[in-house]
């Protein structure tokens, strides 16, 4: 599970529909522009605002379009509760190549409570999982023992991992060489967790750059620092533009401006940026484009 993986938005219409056409044009722009594989139904893709049957409309579209180009679909999957993570994982396994299941948020059980969630939804469904570890979000940190024990479940494949920094349990998860796929989630990380070990990305900011960043993580594959640090270093400005706002505020706004979605609208709570942060975005963009590289 090398390369990047490009964490898909949800266009919607002006009338405020999911718009599949966009969605579908999104998709096949990632993947010929160099991303390996798909997220859809993550929390770019404001999976929790949306009803069932326009995930369902997601999941089909995405489907489509990853078996086109003859690439990996990894889809969101996953509540605060076991057994509604298990209802939600049967929905979506039928399309997927593998669920993205996130530790569970807000109740913040104990380490022996994730591992425990992820065996039962992994005992539930036929595809493997990809833990998604963002303690920034669900409020739940697991140590590098417990990151460690969570891989060494059969049924889990592989982790996106959110740290928000290189810290200690990164470094003895990645220090164990457990043979698992560790996919880092944090855009500006993804660089040195590819120099330390990991062997891929999960990138929003891919949908926008994905042939940069599929470049960086060619680079890091293939020992040409010099070239991937480059491109880390003309990524970053890009990749704290996109987030400057709630996310995917300013990536849509990207997206929709350079013609890739139709139109940038989120959906509440979430609001539409600040024309300055689209602006800042789409200049540090459009500085990758005269970038010559070792």
């Amino acid at each position: 599970m090398h390369g990047i993986h490009a964490a898909l938005v949800t266009p919607f219409t002006r009338d405020g529909e999911v718009d599949a056409k966009s969605l579908e044009r999104l998709a096949a722009h990632c993947l010929r522009d160099g991303a390996t594989g798909l997220v859809a139904l993550g929390t770019t893709g404001e999976a929790a605002l949306l009803t069932a049957e326009e995930r369902r409309t997601v999941l089909e579209v995405c489907r489509a379009v990853s078996i086109e180009h003859g690439a990996r679909l990894i889809v969101g999957a996953g509540t605060m509760g076991t057994a509604d993570t298990i209802r939600e994982a049967r929905e979506h396994a039928p399309l997927a190549d593998a669920l993205l299941v996130v530790v569970p948020y807000y109740l913040r059980p104990s380490d022996d409570g994730v591992i425990d969630h992820f065996a039962a939804v992994g005992a539930a469904v036929d595809v493997p999982l990809i833990a998604y570890n963002v303690p920034y979000r669900t409020g739940k940190a697991l140590s590098g023992e417990a990151l460690v024990r969570l891989l060494g479940l059969d049924c889990v494949a592989g982790i996106k991992h959110c740290a928000g920094a290189v810290d200690q349990a990164t470094l003895d998860m990645l220090a164990a060489e457990t043979g698992k796929a560790v996919l880092c989630g944090d855009d500006a990380y993804i660089y040195p967790m590819l120099q330390l070990g990991a062997s891929g990305g999960v990138a929003a900011s891919a949908c926008l750059a994905p042939r940069a960043y599929a470049d960086m993580a060619d680079a890091a594959r293939h020992g040409n620092a010099a070239r991937g640090l480059a491109l880390h270093n003309a990524l970053l400005p890009l990749a704290g533009a996109l987030f400057a706002e709630p996310s995917p505020s300013v990536l849509k706004a990207c997206l929709a401006e350079i013609g890739v979605i139709d139109d940038p609208a989120v959906r509440a709570p979430l609001h539409a940026p600040r024309p300055e942060s689209t602006a800042a975005a789409l200049r540090a963009f459009r500085a990758l484009r005269p970038l010559r590289l070792p």
